[in-house]
């Protein structure tokens, strides 16, 4: 029997780059690099670390090939924060058909939780995607996500646009 658990999606849009500038924290190693092509275990290794704990799981639903094919595709970039060397996040960019940016993915491991880096890393995801100078920004987040994320995302510019109930169906 597959598990369910009900949900809110707040669908959520940016429509001009924003002008503030964030530090990141200057008591930590902290390198953003994106990665070109990753493998699919790296990648399946970060949504798992990340979403786990936030029901993330129409990526764990998809056959390698398939996942492959999305996060390979073209205009799809995936950007990793490493802290010290090891992997702290991640968010993913995708191109939308109506010139639109979504920012996919975005989160950070539990581990980095608290450290400082949130309000950093999301205006990073940001400018990466408002680099590609598009019509708008556009980010989903739900009830199931981390109780900041919602606040987070309207701080740095982000305006509701959209909600919606949504029961989202676990792994079996």
């Amino acid at each position: 029997m597959t598990q369910t658990i009900d949900t809110v999606v707040t669908f959520l849009e940016m429509a001009a780059e924003p002008v503030h500038h964030f530090q990141p924290p200057s008591s930590l190693k902290i390198m953003l690099m994106r990665a070109e092509k990753p493998p699919i275990g790296f990648y399946r290794y970060l949504y798992d670390a990340v979403g786990g704990s936030h029901w993330w799981v129409d990526r764990k639903k998809l056959a390698d090939p398939e996942l492959a094919d999305r996060i390979h595709a073209e205009g799809v970039d995936i950007w990793v924060l490493y802290v010290a060397g090891a992997p702290a996040g991640f968010f993913e960019l995708a191109p939308a058909d109506d010139g639109a940016v979504e920012l996919e993915y975005f989160g950070l491991i539990p581990e980095f939780h608290g450290a400082g880096l949130g309000k950093w890393f999301l205006a990073e995801a940001i400018r990466a995607a408002w680099a590609r100078r598009p019509a708008k920004v556009t980010v989903e987040t739900c009830t199931l996500d981390g109780p900041a994320a919602l606040p987070l995302y309207q701080r740095l510019g982000f305006k509701p646009v959209g909600r919606k109930a949504k029961t989202m169906a676990g792994l079996e």
